[in-house]
């Protein structure tokens, strides 16, 4: 594995957000002085936060999973997750609703699991299910350590046993009739493949061994913290700050002082000074690019994934049959992705998100008052040229009006605060082409094929982030602030447990 070279004693971190405190905390186990400096005044980057008339709304994921990826950073400091943060188990980790009126809850317990497949689909489908089951997990043992939790040099990185194991699971083939081989149920089909769209690409297209995300969300398990996902950054950066980080919050960094091909020193927009060994970049792909003053070639470039509207509300009011995180399916399917991915126009039958966190945490409303997070994927800004300024306001009133169709009666009149969220937004955040999930997980995007976290010409500086490797999502964004100060120091944490 390459490293940097030289001196490392101290490290500088761009970014607060969940990539830079876990390539921090991971420093500072192997020893580093680390200073990080965050442009917002708070910890947490994408994993954002609003305080909006009582209610403590956040911003970015709402979706948690592989806690130990966690536990594993603050270990390095001597800390845990049990001790830091209160995770709540979610059961079931998400209602399924369907245009036929059926539902079907998703339980990461196999018996409950099977037994509501059972109710829902037949025996055949429970039995299914029970094999599917095996071979996500068998799909992830595989691929998280020799794949996911690895730093690559090359594309030759990846010839190993393991290689001939993943391509005889049928790992390189399409996650779309991966899932059909064990399920037949469409509904369930689904459920197991819609977590695609997070890589950026339809299940239709999708490798197959991207149903790792899959056994993340509906085998791991899916959890809570109480007091938001806001709490996971303010844990980690209180722990970075016990074990001796400073962390410098409303300073963003405009450029980077260079001699020959090594980072000598950040420079903040007010003009101070931060001097350096190395540096761990986490802002956007192409801003961190421009930080560097260069962009590594690559024979086609880069594709973005789909993006997102988000809808956050307050009411006065709650309804029956939601959980913690429902997902509203449209009858549309197929469709959908076609017009998200390669039509670049809204979902005409919206698949939607709909996370309630105060049904976990009444404490992040004011009293008698309940929360929403509705996302609905849209396309990005370089896929869809849609003048969000003119396309929000009427986007936001068809939303509400599905969720009213869909069984939320009244959902528009209950609303007593609210903020939208849409490309435009995330683009004037920084966040390339309006896509908070960054670089789509094609082939010729993945594994050892993704931005590498090392940039030629560039002897010190790092990458972490969901735009650089392993990917996008809450687990894969820790391990890639792992990877990052692996690169800096040579010396790799052991793999996380579970809890």
């Amino acid at each position: 594995m390459r490293t940097v070279p030289g001196r490392t004693d101290h490290v500088v971190v761009v970014g607060a957000g969940l990539s830079g405190l876990a390539a921090a905390l991971h420093l500072l186990g192997d020893g580093r002085e680390v200073t990080v400096i965050e442009r917002d005044p708070h910890p947490g980057g994408r994993a954002g936060r609003l305080d909006l008339d009582g209610f403590r709304i956040d911003t970015g994921p709402t979706v948690l999973t592989m806690p130990e990826l966690l536990d594993e950073a603050l270990g390095r400091v001597g800390e845990s997750v049990h001790d830091l943060l209160d995770l709540v188990p979610l059961a079931p980790a998400y209602r399924a609703n369907f245009a036929d009126g059926s539902t079907i809850d998703v339980h990461t317990d196999a018996d409950a699991m099977a037994e509501e497949v059972r109710r829902a689909a037949g025996p055949r489908e429970a039995q299914g299910y029970l094999r599917l089951r095996a071979w996500l997990s068998e799909l992830y043992r595989l691929q998280m350590h020799r794949f996911i939790d690895a730093n690559f040099d090359s594309p030759l990185g990846l010839l190993s046993p393991e290689l001939a194991r993943l391509a005889a699971m049928g790992g390189f083939g399409r996650l779309a009739p991966a899932i059909g081989r064990f399920l037949s149920d469409e509904r369930l089909c689904r459920i197991f493949s819609f977590q695609a769209l997070y890589a950026g690409v339809p299940p239709q297209r999708a490798l197959a061994a991207y149903a790792v995300i899959a056994y993340m969300d509906t085998v791991a398990g899916v959890y809570f913290p109480r007091g938001g996902m806001r709490a996971l950054g303010e844990a980690m950066a209180g722990a970075a700050e016990k074990a001796g980080a400073r962390i410098r919050y409303g300073a963003a960094v405009r450029r980077l002082e260079r001699r020959g091909d090594r980072v000598t020193a950040a420079i903040t927009a007010d003009g101070e000074r931060v001097p350096c060994d190395a540096v761990v970049l986490t802002p956007d792909l192409p801003m961190s690019y421009r930080l560097l003053g260069r962009t590594p070639w690559r024979p086609v470039p880069l594709r973005f994934s789909p993006s997102a509207v988000v809808l956050h509300a307050g009411t006065d009011r709650t309804w029956e049959g939601l959980e913690h995180h429902t997902i509203s399916f449209g009858g549309a399917w197929r469709r959908t992705f076609t017009e998200i991915t390669r039509d670049g126009r809204l979902m005409s039958d919206p698949s939607l998100l709909i996370t309630r966190p105060t049904h976990t945490d009444p404490g992040l409303a004011p009293d008698g008052r309940h929360l929403f997070y509705v996302l609905a994927p849209c396309p990005n800004l370089r896929t869809g040229r849609l003048d969000w300024d003119d396309v929000g306001p009427r986007y936001r009133d068809e939303l509400v009006a599905t969720l009213e169709r869909r069984g939320l009666s009244g959902f528009g009149s209950a609303v007593v605060t609210e903020r939208l969220v849409t490309p435009g937004d995330w683009s004037r955040q920084g966040h390339a082409f309006g896509t908070p999930f960054a670089t789509a997980h094609t082939f010729s995007q993945t594994g050892p094929f993704r931005p590498r976290n090392l940039v030629s010409g560039v002897a010190n500086a790092v990458l972490a982030g969901c735009g650089t490797t392993p990917g996008v999502g809450l687990p894969t964004v820790l391990v890639s602030g792992k990877l990052a100060a692996a690169r800096v120091t040579g010396a790799p944490a052991a793999h996380a447990r579970s809890l």
